[in-house]
């Protein structure tokens, strides 16, 4: 199958470029730690993570996806994760097989790209730099460039009108139900990974327009011919 050629191309960061868990699990367990309160570990963090660092925080007090932490736990402990991911936000992350691959495949056939994410911008900027991607991107949109987040579609289109293209125009790769809920909000494609972070459900079932292994085969998905 194909898709239309799209004039730009919006992508998500955590569970679609870079496999961010393995930082986001040693801030977590440090924190859980410095708070007296036992480790949760990297399989539950990977099961938790892609709604932002607050629902990150909230379900690893909680220990569970849909918890809510005690307020005054959560008021405490917010800070010394944010102090300790701030010190670990890419030490242990990393690129996706592929992703460089396909940026550079995507940059070299003249799609104009965009990175939209619910991180926080402290924390997209330095990772994107850190593992060489972030001129990659035209712009960023980071988790609190606008009030809203995604799955609201606000992220999406505030980054179509920064560059100027409709939302038929544009296209959006994720990995998640909330990429898939923005996209179809916004009114843009969307193509997801099979990887990342979905809350261990599989995100065909979300129906995406179309479903791949790498980054890299986006290209070909896309018709794109590199002059």
């Amino acid at each position: 199958m194909f898709l239309p050629r799209p004039r730009m191309i919006l992508i998500d960061l955590d569970g679609t470029l870079v496999d961010s868990v393995p930082d986001l699990a040693f801030s977590v367990d440090a924190m859980m730690e410095a708070l007296g309160l036992p480790r949760r570990g990297e399989p539950a963090v990977r099961n938790w993570v892609g709604n932002g660092v607050e629902r990150l925080v909230q379900r690893a007090l909680a220990n569970d996806l849909d918890g809510e932490a005690d307020p005054g736990l959560f008021a405490r402990a917010l800070p010394v994760f944010m102090r300790i991911y701030r010190e670990n936000t890419s030490q242990r992350s990393r690129l996706y097989p592929g992703v460089r691959e396909g940026l550079d495949g995507l940059q070299a056939a003249g799609f104009r790209l965009g990175c939209v994410t619910n991180k926080a911008e402290q924390f997209t900027l330095p990772l994107l730099r850190d593992k060489g991607i972030l001129d990659r991107f035209a712009l960023v949109v980071s988790g609190d460039t606008l009030e809203r987040k995604k799955p609201d579609p606000a992220p999406l289109l505030h980054a179509a009108a920064q560059l100027g293209v409709t939302p038929a125009e544009s296209l959006m790769v994720g990995d998640s139900r909330s990429d898939v809920k923005a996209a179809r909000a916004a009114g843009f494609r969307i193509v997801c990974m099979s990887y990342g972070y979905n809350h261990g459900a599989d995100i065909r079932d979300e129906g995406p327009d179309a479903v791949l292994d790498r980054l890299d085969a986006l290209p070909a998905l896309l018709q794109a011919e590199v002059a």
